[in-house]
């Protein structure tokens, strides 16, 4: 095989046009990785490890985990076209009145689709069926519903600019038939027990997965989202606190061009050695990040016992719902604390005057206001 066959070969089709047909993993001849890709590799090994740890020393791990897969929903879904922020989906979800993008929802269903797939491997392995779930929640009523949201294609797309045609695609994926197939064998090579250092055989899985795409619509992210879940299933993440989204639209041209390049070149040591950079880029960021708010957390518990007299212990509820749910009004406070609506606001503004709280609407009814330190967290990221 020559090393432009390596990863698959382009085929004429009957109607004109050339198709890539995917080799099935793992490559052959095999991949020679590098002394400095296997020490990126190390050091992407001990980033995870240090960033599980992180997540593992938060007191309540869950609470704090949603605010990394939504910063990761944002991120994943900016590189498909959308343009809300963080700001915008969590006063989405607060319900904050106000014009935002109409994409948020896509935001949110990539929120539930990892939700969904998470739950799912608690009864399925990483699988096509697992897959076909995770695209359903991801699509459902959004952009790309009319799309087959579920169901693996039956016609051929392409890759290229808006308004391509298929005579002017940068990539064209195998035809309908051939995608079958494919990730059959896919799904074999994700579960084959050969050895092989796991973040290149992820780093592989997702390589393949977009060449493949299986999708009419939602292949970048779905592939994305493969990443995190493949990682939670091997135990290598106890929650799903990575968001590798970043570092591939910080470098969207570099990570277009590997893929491509391993299409035509074999070029598959390449595309490893940005993506393990990356993994260990991130997971550095994701612990840092881990480690304020464990910081933020207990300076905030401090100034609330010490600061809040005999609203200490509601004040203390409040701070610790807030990592789950930044955005809200006096009347979920008073919901979250037992309080009576008077008594939630006296709150409310004891959290305004200590800067733990900032209104967000502007107005002086039906007032919003969120745990802007918390949210700056991830913002600044």
């Amino acid at each position: 095989m020559s090393p432009s066959d390596r990863a698959g070969r382009y085929v004429m089709q009957p109607e004109g046009y050339r198709a890539f047909i995917p080799a099935a993993l793992p490559p052959s001849p095999p991949v020679a990785l590098s002394d400095a890709t296997n020490h990126l590799l190390s050091q992407a090994d001990i980033a995870l490890g240090r960033l599980d740890g992180a997540i593992r020393t938060l007191p309540d791990a869950e609470q704090f985990t949603l605010m990394y897969v939504r910063k990761e929903a944002v991120l994943s879904s900016r590189i498909e076209g959308t343009r809300s922020s963080l700001d915008d989906v969590l006063r989405d979800e607060a319900g904050v009145p106000g014009r935002r993008p109409a994409d948020v929802t896509e935001v949110r269903n990539y929120v539930a689709a990892m939700g969904h797939g998470l739950s799912l491997l608690e009864s399925l392995p990483i699988s096509v069926r697992l897959i076909r779930e995770v695209h359903r929640v991801l699509l459902a009523d959004v952009r790309g519903s009319e799309r087959q949201p579920g169901e693996i294609r039956t016609t051929q797309n392409w890759i290229g600019f808006a308004g391509a045609t298929l005579a002017q695609a940068s990539f064209v994926p195998p035809p309908p038939h051939e995608v079958g197939p494919a990730l059959a064998a896919l799904e074999r090579f994700i579960h084959d027990e050969s050895p092989m250092p796991f973040l290149v055989r992820s780093a592989l899985v997702h390589a393949q997965f977009e060449t493949i795409h299986p999708f009419l619509d939602g292949n970048g992210r779905v592939g994305r989202l493969l990443l995190t879940l493949m990682l939670c299933d091997r135990g290598l993440l106890s929650k799903p606190v990575l968001y590798l989204s970043e570092y591939f639209a910080m470098n969207q041209l570099r990570y277009y061009d590997l893929l491509q390049a391993v299409h035509d070149e074999g070029a598959w040591e390449d595309w490893i050695a940005f993506y393990v950079r990356g993994i260990d880029e991130v997971a550095k960021r994701s612990a840092e990040a881990a480690c304020g708010i464990l910081e933020l957390r207990e300076g905030h518990r401090h100034l609330v016992t010490t600061e809040f007299g005999r609203r200490a212990v509601s004040g203390l509820v409040l701070l610790d719902h807030l990592f789950s749910e930044p955005i809200l009004n006096v009347n979920r406070v008073g919901e979250i604390t037992g309080l009576t609506y008077r008594a939630a606001a006296d709150l409310v503004e004891r959290f305004v005057s200590h800067d733990l709280l900032e209104e967000i609407t502007g107005q002086s009814r039906n007032r919003q206001f969120r745990y802007s330190p918390y949210v700056g967290i991830f913002e600044g990221l």
